[in-house]
């Protein structure tokens, strides 16, 4: 499943952008101009589905810090999908979903409003499709439907007010095979931003030795995934290792994951010109982002949609084409979005063109424009990505 669209609602600076994203995107505007903020309304639409969003939105201080420009009686998303791969395809089977939070009131609290989940099916090209409601909902009265369009009304005492219906589907059982299936994508996405690398971060400390395939939101899971794939899958220890080498040089050697107390293991890099191995504890903050970028870009098995704040940081230069290069590899297996306001990231990605959006402040609020790609294709002949950006040319094309 890709995600084909997204509309957005009165969420931080996003008063109400549409947006439709690529395999890889780029997303580029200097700070303050709400690119993270997109990224944060993709985490809430992922955690809605996983059934904390009430925790999350108490979290964050409650609606008002969260509505556009405190005011807003509601926060919206809708999503348009393709319901299968290869991307092509989403002009004969796609889902769409849209959620509203409704404010009570002027104060932090919300409940769900409205809720839907459309299947749409065409079996002829330019078909007229009718869509298919297969969940709905409208406060507390929530309704499935099966594919024979059979109804199972929930009871009022199994909804939560600030919970999904679609979270409440994460059972075994169910009547429409579709919805489980899109529960777990978008539940699935990683949202990357503000991953804690200091010196007392988890991700330095041995960790228990468990199966881990996918770098959580925060990171701190780095150990028992490297450990996972490092030692199981060749063909990731390969990317690993090579990743390393173009950015440390034939000093480096390999990674080890020496035994430590309790059952836990520890990360350490084997370098030639040392006796000694690195510990993770002992890495540098931009050693350790590297490896993360690598790990979530390389897995094998990625997530669904991965979106990563501004990759660059804390990274020497030398480290972003490598960066871009797995980016650029990890797009062919899934969704990857990328915020950053580099010239010279951007410089990093070469010859591939990613769709590029540009982010900009307009009147208290974020408007999304992605350049045409025709016109970039034109610049591009003559000018890197970066020098576009640094230039103001990029701004000038939307």
């Amino acid at each position: 499943m890709k995600v084909l669209n997204f509309d957005i609602k009165g969420f931080r600076s996003l008063r109400k952008i549409s947006w439709s994203p690529a395999d890889l995107n780029v997303i580029i505007g200097p700070n303050g101009t709400g690119k993270s903020n997109l990224l944060r309304m993709l985490e809430l639409i992922s955690i809605s589905a996983q059934g904390g969003l009430g925790k999350y939105i108490q979290k964050a201080g409650g609606m008002e810090p969260l509505v556009w420009d405190g005011i807003s009686d509601s926060i919206r998303f809708y999503i348009k999908s393709s319901k299968l791969l290869p991307f092509w395809f989403a002009d004969k089977n796609w889902l769409t979903y849209g959620v509203e939070l409704a404010r009570l009131g002027k104060s932090g609290t919300y409940s769900i409003g409205e809720e839907q989940l459309l299947y749409f099916h065409r079996k002829k090209p330019k078909e007229k499709v009718e869509p298919f409601a297969i969940l709905e909902r409208k406060k507390m009265t929530g309704r499935i439907f099966d594919e024979n369009r059979k109804e199972l009304i929930a009871s009022e005492e199994s909804l939560l007010e600030d919970e999904t219906l679609l979270s409440l589907t994460a059972g075994p059982f169910t009547i429409n095979r579709h919805i489980p299936v899109f529960r777990k994508q978008l539940a699935e996405w990683r949202i990357y931003h503000d991953v804690d690398v200091s010196l007392a971060a988890p991700l330095r400390q041995p960790a228990i030795a468990r199966s881990e395939k996918r770098v959580d939101a925060d990171g701190q899971n780095l150990i028992p995934v490297l450990h996972t794939l490092y030692t199981e899958d060749r063909d990731f220890k390969n990317e690993i290792d090579s990743a390393m080498r173009a950015a440390f040089g034939n000093d480096y050697e390999e990674l080890v994951f020496p035994p430590a107390a309790d059952q836990r293991i520890q990360l350490r890099i084997r370098w030639r010109s040392l006796k000694r191995e690195q510990s993770a504890a002992d890495l540098s903050d931009g050693t350790l982002r590297f490896l993360i970028l690598l790990t979530i870009l390389a897995t094998p098995s990625p997530p669904p949609l991965i979106a990563i704040d501004e990759p660059e940081t804390g990274l020497h230069p030398s480290m972003l084409p490598i960066v871009a290069e797995y980016a650029v590899d990890a797009a062919e297996r899934t969704q990857v979005i990328l915020t950053t306001h580099s010239p010279q990231f951007l410089d990093a990605f070469g010859d591939t063109k990613p769709t590029t959006t540009v982010a900009k402040w307009v009147k208290g609020e974020t408007v999304l424009k992605t350049v045409d790609g025709k016109e970039l294709e034109y610049w591009l002949k003559e000018y890197s990505l970066g020098a576009l950006y640094r230039t103001g040319e990029l701004e000038d094309m939307v």
